[in-house]
């Protein structure tokens, strides 16, 4: 069986709307992080939502794998008990449920069955400690009230205690100072391993300095058109992305 999400061929739109992606092929094996960078309006964004099964696209070619078997015909919830999570660009607010409570019943739908509080209080202290935060978070509404950083920290806490089998990571570094951007490269990190596998959606290079790729990889117009190594990132920090939509046309 093949450990790897792979994107094949894949093209979506959104729902009676215009097409976003024209054909995407990318393999993240598992025990490896990839990033995905490229221009705004590039389709990086959706590629994420479509992988996690957002209703309000559609895809019209091509398919999703997880581990060799088609993600396709699942909902949201299915690909998230076959390991899939989709950290937002956005995290949506929920006043009235506290994040411990929602995090908890998360974990036991993705299981399928009750999770005893000492288990998971044992993973929300080590999730804690990684990220250098407060208990008194737990009892605060889901991301009510929070500043970008502690949305962008909340969502790697709940991938932390999940662990899903591949993580989507959607901008994740956007709207954080450096020390925020830190405390999320380190609960990254602390993922990484033989049995997680993530794909990084990012513009920027700076989160890659702290969270270094095993591949990067280029979107422009709804299609990776290059791939490179780390050293990729840095030419597109220096260089911009001026280069590579040339090599798109010419493509």
């Amino acid at each position: 069986m093949a450990n790897e999400l792979e994107i094949r061929n894949l093209h979506a739109r959104i729902v009676d709307g215009e097409a976003i992606l024209k054909g995407v092929n990318l393999v993240v094996p598992k025990g490896q992080i990839h990033a995905v960078m490229g221009p705004n309006g590039a389709g990086k964004s959706t590629l994420g939502k479509v992988i996690a099964g957002d209703p309000g696209y559609e895809v019209t070619q091509g398919d999703i794998l997880v581990d060799g078997e088609s993600i396709l015909e699942l909902g949201p919830d299915e690909r998230a008990r076959k390991g899939l999570f989709l950290a937002f660009q956005y995290p949506v607010e929920v006043p009235g449920v506290s994040n411990a409570n929602f995090l908890r019943l998360a974990l036991q739908a993705k299981r399928g069955e009750e999770v005893s509080v000492q288990e998971f209080y044992a993973k929300l202290q080590k999730a804690l400690e990684t990220l250098e935060w407060d208990e008194s978070i737990l009892t605060r509404y889901l991301n009510d009230g929070f500043s970008g950083g502690e949305k962008k920290r909340n969502e790697i806490m709940h991938m932390m205690v999940l662990e899903p089998i591949y993580a989507i990571l959607d901008e994740t570094d956007s709207g954080l100072d450096i020390d925020a951007l830190k405390l999320v490269a380190k609960g990254v990190n602390a993922m990484r391993g033989p049995n997680f596998g993530a794909l990084l959606i990012t513009h920027y290079q700076r989160i890659l300095n702290y969270i270094v790729p095993d591949a990067v990889h280029v979107m422009i117009d709804g299609r990776i058109v290059t791939s490179g190594g780390p050293e990729l990132a840095m030419k597109l920090e220096e260089q911009g992305y001026d280069w590579v939509k040339e090599l798109a046309l010419a493509n």
